[in-house]
């Protein structure tokens, strides 16, 4: 992977965490969604800064990652992409104050050493 792609797949990875982040500030906005308030969040889900933020991160980040296929095999691409997952963890303990137990580091460090393993090239 050449730094043009590193790059691709940075700003891909990037603008998803992104998304995640900006979605879960809209969700804690709207609360606990039932049965009794599902429509008025329907609407707030279109009218909430924070969700359309978000919505639009993960629009860019699959622009990034369709630029990324034209330029790398699928079978790189879409491990690294699970990248996501690890930096969203992080995004979570950092921002949110969200805890990560053992079993759940374990299984980030077998996700980015996947990745590694992915996108060595002798």
């Amino acid at each position: 992977m050449n730094l043009q792609e590193f790059a691709l797949l940075l700003m891909s990875v990037a603008t998803s965490v992104g998304g995640q982040f900006f979605l879960k500030l809209g969700a804690l906005k709207l609360g606990k969604v039932n049965s009794a308030n599902i429509l008025s969040n329907i609407i707030s889900i279109a009218t909430t800064p924070e969700l359309l933020a978000g919505l639009t991160c993960y629009g860019l980040g699959a622009i990034a990652y369709i630029l990324l296929l034209t330029r790398v095999n699928l079978s790189i691409a879409a491990p690294s992409i699970s990248l996501v997952y690890v930096f969203s963890v992080l995004l979570g303990y950092f921002i949110f104050r969200e805890t990560i137990p053992l079993t759940r580091l374990v299984g980030l460090s077998f996700i980015v050493g996947g990745v590694i393993l992915v996108v060595w090239q002798k």
